[in-house]
């Protein structure tokens, strides 16, 4: 920990958000980044303090709010992030959010001249999906001479807040990018069986508000089709119009997210699918954690851009590696992958 240390010596996170995935940034950064010190806030009473007491000590809560950071971590409720970034732009260097509404990334990129104009890195969707598959995207996209369709699943909820955001995305309109031209489509249609790595292995998954097709689309604008889905249950489809019958748990357990690409290499159709199983907020704290050191000492020109499009793939999943996140490649009898 960096209790006791001069904290004008540190590097100063500000984590504003202590549910799951807040306390899980916390926790990968004071365990792998001695020279930060970090500040958790969040507007619920109480729950910045719980959380700062299971992180043990050298970790401030609440802080007053003239105090200065240099990173800002957003990982708050769904909707809530262009709002709050807002307030920073003009005082940290960095600002990472973990937000994956279709209204937060949308609103977070609309921030680009402003982020631009005060010299902030401001990184949208660094959580599990979006911000892992869409680097797992960049990283797969090497393979081939040409990617023509990318699809991207996910698995499990983190925290609360991702549970309620989980069961909204079922019954909103989806994003999926086919011919040039934007397609919208109800939640809780298109079942596909969708194979996740193990432990999570075989789940139905449907369309669903999901962001990533707003990411990849900007770092792949000339593939003919970008879709997103998420795994859901029957209860899942029959409730989803009637709000949460139950309170979510305190964090989820299993989580995965999967991420295929069709393209051609050497004159031949191809596919490739890439993919990673870990509990959710535990892999969104890593990527978020990953994307505050990376965004920190970027050379690419300040603005407000999707994490795949601040980092250089394979270091960064090297990175995540070591945070004890692997990504698996699924290799088929007859193919192999350097």
């Amino acid at each position: 920990m960096n209790s006791g240390r001069d904290h004008a010596s540190l590097t100063r996170v500000l984590i504003v958000g202590a549910g799951a995935t807040g306390t899980r940034v916390a926790r990968q950064i004071l365990r792998t980044s001695p020279n930060f010190w970090v500040a958790l806030s969040d507007d619920r009473e109480g729950v910045a303090e719980e959380a700062g007491e299971a992180l043990g000590p050298g970790v401030q809560t609440n802080p007053p709010q003239s105090s200065e950071f240099d990173a800002v971590v957003i990982a708050t409720r769904a909707e809530t992030h262009a709002e709050i970034a807002q307030r920073y732009l003009a005082s940290a260097q960095t600002i990472v959010s973990v937000g994956d509404s279709i209204a937060d990334v949308r609103d977070l990129l609309d921030l680009d001249e402003q982020a631009r104009a005060n010299g902030c890195r401001l990184v949208v969707g660094a959580g599990m999906m979006p911000g892992l598959s869409d680097v797992l995207a960049s990283h797969g996209r090497r393979w081939f001479d040409e990617v023509r369709e990318i699809h991207v699943s996910k698995f499990g909820t983190g925290g609360p807040d991702c549970a309620r955001q989980h069961h909204r995305a079922l019954k909103g309109l989806c994003f999926d990018w086919r011919d040039d031209q934007w397609q919208r489509r109800p939640g809780g249609s298109g079942r596909e069986l969708a194979w996740f790595p193990a432990p999570v292995e075989a789940s139905d998954c449907y369309r669903a508000a999901l962001a990533d097709p707003l990411l990849l689309i900007r770092l792949h604008p000339g593939v003919e089709r970008i879709t997103s889905r998420m795994s859901a249950t029957r209860r899942d489809r029959l409730t989803m119009q009637l709000p949460m019958l139950r309170s979510p748990h305190p964090e989820g357990l299993l989580g995965a997210v999967r991420v295929e690409l069709r393209g051609v290499k050497d004159g031949a159709q191809v596919e490739l699918v890439l993919g990673c199983a870990e509990r959710p907020a535990v892999t969104a704290g890593a990527v978020a954690a990953s994307a505050v050191e990376a965004a920190l000492v970027s050379t690419i020109e300040p603005g407000a851009k999707g994490l795949a499009e601040w980092v250089e793939p394979i270091e960064f999943l090297h990175g995540l590696r070591d945070r004890g996140i692997r990504s698996e490649v699924f290799i088929g009898a007859d193919e192999t992958y350097d």
